[in-house]
């Protein structure tokens, strides 16, 4: 079966909608975050506050001091390049209970072009003090994660994509924010992925099972916090590590597992991840293809490892 996040995010809100806290908003693009399946049937906490990020993230803000639990909703090119101040000082600097749910995140935007493609992001929200990063793999983690961000303190960063995605669970399982989960077991390596990152991952290392490489592969859909002590067995257990991200190699995934590492284990870290540059127009599938964003790279990347 496959959803995309955005769609299993607006269909949480729908029935998430009783509780007494929630609301939503959205600049202006609630069709394709898919924020409008909530206003439809919770019209009273719905916000539209039209193209104005920074005025959203200031009205989210103001909500949260009253005790609300905003949802503001946007592209995430949008909403943390637009409204980056107001994340950091309205919302961060005091640590209210707001969650950026940013749609639309990495190349898989496909056609809107490099312009709409965040591939920065993570960064950004990464280094803001207070900030939790959750990017989910799945339609079943997206609305399980969405559960337990409504009882989290603290701001949050949601990330989720616009292209529809297999499911790695078969169920929906308790979200625990800071901690990785073991897909697949293995000492050959470690590969480590985030988002849509993670059926890729399961898929280059059921390809190399079938060759005798038994790969660890973990799913990290809480970047930060980081679960360092999954970091550490990892790098303690197998001779490198593979970071797997829709998300420029800088500042993401592979540079938090990196900082760690370098610190208390230091490991070969190698990071598939966009390398430094814009996305791009085009069909979705090509445009991993072409930024090495598919199981046939990470495979690649694993003979090399082992020489």
């Amino acid at each position: 079966m496959k959803k995309a996040t955005r769609l299993a995010y607006g269909e949480t809100l729908v029935k998430l909608k009783e509780h007494k806290d929630l609301v939503v908003l959205d600049a202006d693009l609630s069709a394709a975050t898919k924020t409008d399946m909530f206003a439809e049937v919770a019209p009273e906490k719905f916000f539209n506050m039209g193209i104005a990020e920074g005025d959203m993230i200031g009205t989210a803000a103001g909500l949260a001091l009253g005790g609300k639990r905003p949802f503001a909703s946007s592209f995430a090119i949008f909403e943390t390049g637009r409204a980056y101040e107001q994340i950091r000082n309205a919302v961060a600097y005091q640590k209210l209970n707001v969650t950026i749910a940013a749609t639309h995140a990495g190349v898989t935007v496909g056609e809107d072009g490099g312009s709409h493609q965040a591939i920065e992001d993570i960064a950004l929200m990464r280094v803001i003090p207070y900030m939790t990063i959750i990017n989910p793999a799945d339609d079943l983690e997206t609305e399980a994660a969405i559960e337990t961000i409504l009882e989290h303190e603290g701001p949050v960063y949601l990330r989720l994509g616009r292209l529809a995605v297999e499911r790695v669970h078969e169920m929906k399982e308790p979200f625990v924010i800071g901690k990785g989960e073991t897909l697949m077991s293995g000492n050959a390596g470690t590969i480590i992925a985030t988002g849509l990152m993670v059926q890729e991952a399961l898929t280059a290392a059921k390809q190399l099972k079938e060759q005798g490489v038994e790969l660890r592969v973990l799913n990290f859909s809480t970047i930060k916090p980081l679960d360092q002590e999954l970091v550490l067995q990892a790098a303690k257990e197998t001779p490198w590590i593979i970071t797997a991200e829709e998300h420029s190699i800088i500042g993401g995934l592979g540079s938090a597992v990196s900082e760690f590492l370098s610190e208390n284990q230091p490991t070969k870290v190698v990071k598939i991840g966009v390398q430094d540059q814009f996305g791009q127009s085009g069909d979705p599938e090509l445009l991993k293809e072409h930024y090495g964003l598919n199981a046939r790279h990470i495979v690649e990347k694993v003979i090399e490892l082992n020489g």
